[in-house]
């Protein structure tokens, strides 16, 4: 009797051993996916508070300026607006992506992304923030180095996106050191566009290159530019345009839907830098942007206007 009991005892370890066995084996694989699931994500210190982001995002709607920073990261674009669209450069990189605004609810549930990106001016914010985690940004809240910064962050880039801006700021400096080796340390320089029949001129930190012109090489603005952009841009009329020109003139055009026939004018081709050939013409819809993609850009741009290489 003894031993029958004892053949019970021990037959019954046995079982509860395995189903100990079979329960730690069935939580396993949970455990594994509830890991793998929580690594999926990063936590982003967004303007709103913090917000859980894709750490490897795939499928990205850019609704407002960013896509060359995407481009620059190697990061995939589904959708963008139509600003970005029209840089000839992103709508080949991107040959697949949709144009897209913020309104565009359903058209951007379609895209399926996993991040969505714009300003924070879009409205409507909330909505997109149920398709996909939405990160928003403020214009100028943070100077253009550090917005850089941040796109990196939210894209789990960081790294990659600081080594660019180090190398960046290196090869920027070195460039304006021979810009004003050539041109002079007192020389001045206006940057400016057309639109609509008006001429608008830009400060430092609007786009059109004028981070790199301004902030980077530290090349000057004329003092009739300083007195009036505040903060970032100021419209004239086409005929004062030559009240507001430096000894340079980088000149974003727009063509497409223009009326360019100013170039023409006598009082224009009478403007100094313009009669010294110390005008360069940048393609309008390529060189507005500022993200690590159009820096590189307007970089050689410059390089080439300046120095003739």
């Amino acid at each position: 009797m003894k031993k029958w009991i004892l053949f019970l005892v021990a037959a019954l370890m046995v079982v509860l051993t395995a189903c100990g066995n079979e329960d730690s084996a069935s939580n396993e694989p949970a455990k594994e996916k509830d890991d793998k699931k929580a690594s999926d994500t990063i936590t982003y210190e967004a303007e709103s508070g913090p917000i859980k982001v894709p750490s490897d995002p795939q499928r990205v709607v850019i609704l407002s300026g960013y896509v060359g920073d995407m481009l620059e990261l190697g990061i995939n674009v589904v959708g963008m607006d139509s600003w970005s669209f029209d840089h000839p450069d992103f709508a080949k990189k991107y040959p697949d992506a949709e144009v897209v605004e913020s309104s565009d609810f359903e058209k951007i549930l379609e895209l399926n992304p996993d991040l969505i990106i714009g300003s924070s001016d879009i409205e409507d914010a909330d909505k997109l923030q149920e398709i996909a985690p939405t990160v928003l940004y403020t214009y100028g809240a943070v100077d253009y180095i550090e917005q850089r910064i941040e796109i990196g962050k939210v894209v789990n880039k960081e790294k990659e996106m600081r080594a660019w801006v180090k190398d960046f700021q290196t090869r920027a400096k070195e460039l304006g050191e021979k810009i004003k080796a050539k041109i002079g340390e007192d020389a001045t320089v206006t940057i400016a566009g057309n639109s609509d029949k008006q001429i608008y001129l830009f400060g430092d930190s609007w786009g059109r290159g004028t981070e790199i012109i301004y902030q980077e090489m530290g090349l000057e603005m004329p003092k009739a530019v300083k007195d009036v952009v505040k903060p970032g841009y100021f419209g004239i009329s086409e005929e004062v345009l030559g009240d507001y020109v430096g000894d340079y003139f980088v000149l974003n055009l727009l063509k497409e839907g223009q009326d360019t026939s100013f170039l023409k004018t006598d009082w224009y081709n009478d403007i100094p830098a313009v009669k010294n050939k110390h005008v360069f013409y940048a393609e309008g819809s390529s060189f507005i942007f500022a993200d690590a993609y159009s820096f590189d850009y307007q970089l050689d741009f410059f390089e080439k206007s300046f120095l003739g290489n």
